[in-house]
């Protein structure tokens, strides 16, 4: 049992991002996708933070991080991550991240490439938004701005493989409480950051560092192909295929996908 465990918030550029740091050791950190917060991490962090420091961030504007502006940038969401890293006295870590939180994992490699020891993307990828996907980006901003509650309803259903959906109706139930306590400006906000990122194929090339791509084969928001495409493309790789799981495999998936994540970290440290 992990002996040691707090929580708490860093201003970053005068708003509060909020953290829970958990257990001993080296050091992983996990961050959370869009309409979510550190929380999807619980069961995960407690089993890792028997073997490791497992530290979990709300990203800005979800959980407990206020939001930081018209646009979350997926490299001002990085400087964030750092500024906390730093206040925790962090000087190397694996950094895994589901969605969102895989393109903000890659900004943070592009900036701190010497400050991690490995990185994975779980169910996300490198490519920038091409123009089909911007537009479908400014129709959910759209709908977001007329239907926060509506939007939200509609898009984590959506996020799993079909057949699991009514497997997973009290996570779902979960999900939709805690992405309503989402602000519309904050959901706007990581919209438009998405929409703006840009392609870091190039990290993925040139990493020094051993890459996780964890991939569901049923996803229906990160292309599989494309995603099986992108793992070639680091010197060293592991990949986790997932058979009849779509975006969301620490759900649909969840001892499988900790089992992964716990054996990198151990060949990673």
């Amino acid at each position: 049992m992990w002996k040691r465990e707090m929580t708490g918030s860093v201003l970053y550029k005068g708003k509060e991002i909020s953290f829970a740091d958990r257990g001993e050791g080296n050091v992983l950190v996990l961050l959370h996708g869009f309409l979510e917060n550190k929380s999807i991490w619980n069961y995960f962090s407690k089993k890792l933070a028997e073997d490791f420091r497992v530290i979990t961030i709300d990203l800005p504007g979800f959980g407990g991080s206020e939001c930081l502006g018209r646009i979350h940038l997926m490299d001002q969401m990085a400087n964030a991550i750092n500024k906390v890293l730093q206040y925790l006295e962090v000087k190397s870590c694996l950094m895994i991240g589901h969605s969102m939180g895989g393109y903000v994992t890659l900004a943070y490699a592009a900036k701190y490439p010497g400050k991690l020891k490995g990185f994975g993307l779980f169910h996300s990828h490198a490519l920038a938004d091409n123009p089909e996907a911007k537009l479908n980006r400014n129709r959910a901003i759209s709908i977001v701005e007329a239907d926060r509650g509506g939007f939200i309803y509609n898009f984590i259903p959506d996020l799993f493989d079909p057949e699991n959906v009514s497997k997973h109706e009290k996570e779902i139930k979960k999900l939709f409480a805690e992405a309503l306590l989402t602000s519309r400006e904050a959901i706007i906000a990581a919209l438009e950051g998405m929409k703006y990122r840009t392609d870091k194929l190039d990290v993925l090339i040139n990493a020094r560092v051993p890459v996780l791509f964890i991939l569901g084969k049923k996803d229906s928001r990160i292309p599989f192909e494309k995603a099986l495409a992108q793992a070639a493309l680091p010197p060293i790789c592991e990949i986790l295929v997932l058979d009849r799981v779509g975006h969301m495999g620490f759900i649909e998936a969840r001892k499988l996908t900790l089992k992964a994540i716990e054996g990198f970290a151990r060949k990673v440290f």
